[in-house]
């Protein structure tokens, strides 16, 4: 039987308990445990879960207070004095505020909560748990340096039920990615670069500054070094490989488009902020899943038609944080096609980079149907048609959806 939780001499346990359940179990059966920590004089300390309900009686507060490892029928009524959990109890009255408010009651808390809201906090309690799980899970599946965090003050929405966070394209049935043969020989691939590196030996320009900010115009490519190069990890054609580096949130939005992402960290002009991650699959396999996609209303298709429409990434399922980026016709991001391993122009990788200055706490947004004003003929070869709800740039009969962007220059619908 394979143990996935701690092993402790002495104890019989079930296997697949955390550290967390094994002090729990010691202190239901009132045992001592030094290698858990649990002595007599810790023995019934037990810790809050959540709180469920409020009352005031003769200018003493009692809380209800759901116990960790102890069932909804063990909660117990307990004043305030004998609660140390701040953090919690803090927690509870901003979400006790906001709902009073949103209610139209007065901010102050009621003597007794009606049922209801005493539910809706329960609810609460236990989405804010949920989503905590959810973040932890993001954390310990990405690979990049940017740590993802989760918020929802808006509504009672947990985490997605079907996705599945990756950093790189899941490639789908029947097609290849083949690795690149070669790589550069330069000393140095931004000042002395031998052959005009990677970029050069492709015919195309250097694409960074030597603060890593993206200096071609959009519908330019961009080649970066690869794992053949002669160049190390800190070289300054390696930036799109190296991942997020910035701190982002997803939070739910308060005006009905859903989950958003905004930056936890002020994101200069001209940097790279995210790729756009998905399972890769034919353009036919996109067309059959955008017709299901059609009827539940949303999808994540996004077109590689940087030289022919042959392929497409859906990130649906399968994603990273780029799934919940929302549409601005007024956006901060702008896409960039990115080879580095595999030279396939059918394949290209799919890289944001910050239009403008974007301040700590701003929300990140691109437009799904963004056009690239040509700048030669290469440019041309790139054409970003994001398709929501299975909505590429081509003569495919789709439903129109509203934009809920709410700039200025909003041009009302998506497509």
């Amino acid at each position: 039987m394979a143990h996935s939780g701690p092993l402790v001499p002495g104890c019989s346990v079930c296997c697949k308990s955390s550290w967390n359940q094994l002090q729990d179990l010691c202190r239901l059966a009132r045992l001592s445990c030094p290698a858990l920590g649990v002595s007599k004089r810790n023995l019934y300390d037990f810790e809050v879960e959540y709180l469920c309900d409020y009352k005031k009686i003769r200018e003493q507060e009692y809380y209800l207070v759901k116990w960790r490892g102890y069932p909804d029928t063990e909660s117990t009524w307990e004043p305030r004095q004998n609660l140390k959990c701040v953090r919690i109890l803090k927690q509870f009255h901003k979400d006790l505020e906001r709902e009073l408010l949103r209610r139209h009651h007065r901010s102050k808390p009621p003597r007794h909560l009606d049922p209801s809201l005493a539910n809706y906090l329960v609810q609460k309690a236990k989405q804010r748990r949920a989503l905590q799980r959810w973040e932890q899970e993001l954390n310990a599946k990405r690979s990049h340096l940017g740590r993802i965090t989760v918020e929802n003050e808006v509504d009672l929405d947990g985490p997605p039920r079907a996705f599945v966070y990756i950093n790189e394209y899941r490639v789908g049935e029947g097609i290849t990615l083949n690795q690149v043969a070669v790589g550069c020989e330069c000393q140095d691939c931004l000042w002395a670069p031998t052959g005009g590196c990677c970029p050069g030996a492709s015919l195309h320009k250097f694409a960074y500054n030597n603060q890593g900010q993206v200096r071609l115009r959009a519908g330019l490519p961009i080649y970066e070094c690869n794992s053949r190069c002669r160049c190390g990890y800190d070289c300054p054609n390696r930036v799109v490989q190296k991942g997020i580096c910035y701190d982002l949130c997803i939070f739910r939005t308060d005006d009905g488009r859903g989950w958003g992402v905004r930056t936890l960290e002020k994101i200069r002009k001209n940097s790279f902020v995210m790729e756009y991650v998905g399972e890769i699959i034919t353009s036919e396999e996109a067309e059959r899943r955008g017709q299901i996609y059609d009827r539940q209303g949303a999808t994540y298709l996004f077109d590689l038609d940087y030289v022919e429409d042959v392929y497409t990434v859906d990130a649906a399922y399968y994603g990273n944080i780029s799934h919940f980026v929302n549409h601005s016709c007024d956006p901060n991001l702008q896409v960039y096609n990115v080879f580095i391993d595999n030279l396939d122009e059918r394949l290209p990788r799919i890289a944001f980079f910050a239009t403008r200055t974007i301040r700590a706490g701003e929300e990140l947004t691109f437009d799904y149907n963004m056009q690239v004003d040509p700048v030669d003929m290469e440019s041309t070869r790139m054409d970003s048609n994001f398709g929501l709800a299975g909505l590429p740039g081509s003569p495919k009969k789709r439903v129109r959806i509203e934009c809920k962007c709410g700039t200025e220059s909003c041009r009302k619908y998506l497509f």
